[in-house]
């Protein structure tokens, strides 16, 4: 039976990971010609994806020349199909179809910062300048700077009502950035488990960087606890406040169940708090963190979905015990972010600017979701979908009745200038439904709304 390990596919979908594995197998001759495949079904279940997903793979295979379909018999490789041995599958790099003008582009992380107080930073900048001309000159400390690391702390404190000491704060360049750190922290061949279907640069990072990455099931809580035990891993990569991309948000039970397992097993949580902040119903539940009387809790964040994609500055709170490892064994790294920016938004943070910002971005982007989940129940094609929404995040899951597969509509929506994000773009070693969208919101405008619904129509149609 072939067996390949679709956790390595980086950005690819997993058709087409699946359709390149088997293809690089039949022209190095692995596969030789006239061998019979096996049935979609087989192969679906042996793979722990849908039959669908085989399905596509095996179409474009055939489309290639590289597989003959026999009706009633299967699937078989084609006589003349062997050749060079193509380069090995690598993660998919921005291609030009990515980067195109999309007319319609449902599927990008970009935010809102229309709303962002420029005049503000810009003052707060031109105070730095003015006054810590010797500051910003001088080394800045391995975990950042204090003012920042301190404001951090404040905010933590009296926002999510967590303590996070100064002291247990590393600041760095972004989330792959820490991603990267905790994957060295860890230790060479450390196993990371990670939320399947997750978002794919988790797996990438932490794959790069020595670790084996175990892509877990979710089910109704989250993270399946079963699945974790049996992993075997050292740590557990988790979004519970708004995973993404289903929007699950973990339970009170699920979570004390979680931390019973990083006691029991030694083990680590990390605590990805990516989007939090955007809640816009109903109070959040506690971190992870700050219910972890033991120390087993890695929390982290960023600011780019709050104020910026291009604010490169995230940062980690690590529990003592990881704490003294990371200055042993890690603290000879320098701290990527530029001491200008640091400067900057400790005062942004410790004069209020950062909560008044988030108070009207979750005013302005609950009521834009409002209006974008009105313009879905209002379309021409209401009937055909549903919405899976958790009144979090900037995007949620729209559920399509169709009878095309998702590559299908992908395929025609690029045709039509629009960019999709399926769920099944998402997972790696578990299959994920087809015919949901991920819809990200935020880049959205009202003006927008008509013609996105007209486009969707077009998409669907059929």
């Amino acid at each position: 039976m072939l067996t390949y390990d679709l956790s390595e596919r980086g950005s690819l979908p997993i058709y087409e990971y699946l359709a390149r594995r088997i293809r690089d197998d039949v022209l190095s001759g692995e596969l030789p010609a006239g061998e019979r495949l096996p049935s979609k079904r087989a192969l679906a279940e042996h793979l722990g994806v849908s039959v669908v997903t085989v399905e596509a793979a095996y179409a474009q295979l055939e489309a290639e020349g590289c597989l003959l379909a026999r009706p009633r018999r299967g699937y078989f490789v084609a006589e003349a199909a062997r050749g060079p041995r193509s380069a090995p599958p690598q993660p998919r790099a921005a291609s030009p179809e990515e980067e195109r003008p999309w007319a319609l582009d449902l599927r990008g992380s970009r935010v809102d910062t229309s709303r962002f107080p420029v005049a503000a930073w810009a003052r707060l900048t031109r105070q730095v300048l003015s006054d810590g001309g010797g500051a910003l000159l001088s080394p800045v400390p391995h975990q950042g700077l204090r003012p920042l690391r301190q404001a951090i702390s404040d905010f933590l404190a009296g926002y999510k009502g967590m303590s996070a000491p100064p002291e247990n704060i590393v600041v760095g360049a972004g989330a792959e950035f820490m991603y990267i750190l905790l994957a060295q922290l860890l230790g060479p061949g450390a196993a990371i488990a990670v939320e399947d279907p997750g978002y794919p640069k988790i797996r990438q990072v932490y794959s790069r960087s020595g670790a084996l990455c175990r892509p877990l099931p979710l089910d109704g809580g989250g993270v399946s606890l079963d699945a974790l035990r049996a992993s075997g891993a050292l740590a557990l990569h988790i979004s519970p406040s708004h995973q993404f991309p289903t929007g699950l948000v973990t339970p009170m039970p699920r979570r004390q169940a979680l931390l019973r397992w990083a006691r029991e097993t030694g083990g680590y949580i990390i605590e990805d708090d990516y989007d939090s902040e955007l809640r816009f119903s109903g109070r959040p539940l506690p971190t992870l963190q700050s219910i972890d009387p033991a120390g087993r809790v890695v929390y982290m964040n960023t600011f780019s979905q709050t104020i910026s994609p291009s604010m490169r500055i995230g940062y980690l709170v690590l529990p003592p015990e990881l704490m003294a490892r990371w200055r042993r064994e890690l603290g000879f790294y320098s701290c990527a972010v530029p001491a200008l920016e640091q400067h900057v938004l400790s005062r942004f943070l410790a004069g209020g600017h950062y909560e008044r910002h988030l108070a009207r971005m979750r005013k302005e982007y609950r009521s834009l979701r409002s209006e974008v989940l009105s313009a879905f129940r209002g379309s021409p094609f209401a009937r055909r979908i549903s919405i899976d929404e958790r009144g979090a995040g900037l995007h949620f899951l729209l559920h399509l009745d169709t009878d095309r597969s998702d590559a299908e509509l992908r395929e025609r929506a690029a045709s039509l200038g629009v960019h999709l994000a399926f769920l099944s773009d998402y997972a790696a070693a578990h299959s994920a439904p087809e015919h949901t969208l991920v819809i990200s919101y935020a880049a959205l405008s009202r003006a927008q709304l008509p013609e996105a619904m007209e486009l969707l129509s077009r998409v669907l149609e059929g």
